[in-house]
C-alpha cells in the first residue's frame, strides 16, 4: 500500500499498476480487487487514481481534468469559479482541446471536453501551481471568451443584452470582469466563433 501512497493525487495508468504487482501471479486481478475496495478509482480506461482516504491528499478535479483527456485546459464555468469570478458551485468540470469532443464520467465528477481549433485553443492559457499540484487552464478571460463562444444558443447581442448575461445569469464579479486584459478578448473574437459577441465584451472593457 505504500507503493500506491506514493503516487499522490497524480493520474496513473493501468500498465504503471501493473508494473506495481508484477510480482502477483495476476496483475489484473490485483488491480480490480483495489478498485472494488475503492482504494483505486477509475477515471476512464486504462486510467486510475488512487483514493484520497489512501494517500490523505486532496484530489485535484482540475488536474484529472488534464490528464483524463488531452491536450486540454480547464475553461468556462469550470474556470471562472476556479478564480472567484461566479459564486455558483459547478458539477460538471469543462474543458477546451484540440480533439474531437467528448465526456468522461467516473466516481469524481462528469468531464466534458469542448473542441476547438488549434489556432484559438493556444490563446489566454495558464499554468496554476501550488504546493500540490500544476495544472492547465485558461486565464479569466480566455474561460469567459470559451463560455460565450462554445455554449450553444447562447447569443448575446447587444451591449445591454451582455451586461445582463454577465450580471444576472453569471452573477459574475463586474469589478473584476473591468479588469480583465482586453488585449486576449480580441484575439479570441478574431480566432474562434461568434466574433460579433465577443467584440462586445471588447466594447464593455473599452467604455
Amino acid at each position: 500500500m505504500d507503493r500506491l501512497r506514493q503516487l499522490g493525487n497524480t493520474p496513473v495508468s493501468y500498465a504503471v499498476l501493473k508494473s506495481l504487482y508484477s510480482n502477483y501471479k495476476s496483475p489484473r486481478n490485483k488491480i480490480a480487487e483495489l478498485e472494488n475496495k475503492h482504494i483505486l478509482i477509475r477515471l476512464k480506461r486504462g486510467m486510475y487514481v488512487v483514493s484520497p482516504d489512501m494517500t490523505g491528499e486532496l484530489l485535484s478535479t482540475e488536474l484529472l481534468a488534464n490528464h483524463i483527456y488531452g491536450p486540454s485546459y480547464i475553461s468556462m464555468e469550470t474556470a471562472l469559479r476556479f478564480y472567484g469570478l461566479i459564486p455558483e458551485s459547478v458539477h460538471i468540470i469543462k474543458s477546451m482541446t484540440t480533439k474531437r469532443s467528448r465526456c468522461f464520467k467516473n466516481l469524481i465528477s462528469v468531464f466534458d471536453y469542448i473542441s476547438c481549433s488549434d489556432k484559438y485553443y493556444s490563446i489566454g492559457i495558464r499554468q496554476i501551481s501550488d504546493r500540490r499540484t500544476t495544472f492547465l487552464a485558461a486565464s479569466p478571460e480566455k474561460a469567459l471568451s470559451d463560455l460565450i463562444a462554445f455554449t450553444p444558443n447562447l447569443r448575446p447581442r447587444f451591449l445591454k443584452s451582455m451586461v445582463s448575461f454577465l450580471e444576472e445569469d453569471l452573477r459574475m464579479d463586474m469589478d473584476e470582469f473591468y479588469k480583465m486584459d482586453v488585449r486576449i478578448l480580441r484575439e479570441c473574437s478574431l480566432s474562434g466563433k461568434k466574433k460579433n459577441d465577443l467584440n462586445l465584451l471588447v466594447k464593455l472593457l473599452q467604455k
